[in-house]
This record gives C-alpha cells, structure tokens and sequence, in this order.
C-alpha cells in the first residue's frame, strides 16, 4: 500500500529512483556499469546523470503529487539521451575509428539501449498517459 494520496505506482518509481544508490556502487565501486552503458566513455556525464536520478528522487519525497510529472520527464531526458548518444556513435565514424577498430557500438552498450530505453519509453508513456487521466497501457 502506498501512502495516503500516493498510488502503489508511485511508488514504484520512487523505490526505482531510490536504487540509483545501488546502481552507484555497481557502476563505480564494482565496475559494472548496467544503466548507463551508453555514457561508458563520459565520467562526467554519468555523474551528471546520477545526480539528476538523485535529484528526481529528493523532488518525489518533496512533492509526492508531482512524482509521475517527474518521471515522465525524466524518462523522455533519457530517451533523448539514448536515442541521440546512439545515433552519433552509429552514423559519425571516424579514421580512428577504421584504423583501430575500436569505439564502435558494442553488444552490451547495444543491449543496454534496449533494456533502458525500453523501460524509459513505457515509463514516459504511462506518465503521459496518467498525466491526461488515461491509465490504458
């Protein structure tokens, strides 16, 4: 049960945003980078990131009302993200790149767009769609 006035599924999200702590030691502590395979190669911008996912979470236990609004937009950042990361990794290939063979799209950075992108796409549009009173999906 969710608190009085929280849904069971905002809940959700705020225990999803919470695990970004987990997802910190992994990344960081452990080496295995599962949520943002594709900023491997920006430090910077996965600090960044996690300090967004930290400061989503800080705003839902300030502002429980406003936690799918906050999800959804930061699901559609993500999205962005990835489709934009990807696609300059895909469609700019450099002569280092040809002559080295290295920093092309790899399996798991491949597979993470999948799993994360899939996941931001079905939260942003269950936002979206909670956000107009529609709960279809």
């Amino acid at each position: 049960m969710g608190k009085p006035g929280q849904p069971d599924s905002s809940r959700i999200l705020v225990l999803y945003y919470a695990a970004t702590a987990l997802f910190v030691v992994l990344d960081f502590a452990l080496g295995f980078n599962i949520r943002l395979a594709f900023l491997e190669s920006l430090p910077l911008a996965r600090i960044a990131y996690y300090g967004v996912c930290f400061s989503c979470l800080a705003l839902m236990l300030w502002r429980p009302a406003w936690t799918v609004l906050i999800s959804a937009f930061e699901s559609l950042v993500t999205l962005s993200a990835l489709i934009i990361g990807m696609g300059m990794r895909i469609l700019i290939v450099t002569d280092s790149m040809l002559e080295t063979g290295t920093g092309f799209v790899t399996m798991p950075e491949i597979v993470n767009f999948m799993i994360s992108g899939g996941i931001a796409y079905i939260a942003w549009v269950k936002g979206i769609m909670r956000l107009q009173g529609k709960n279809r999906f």
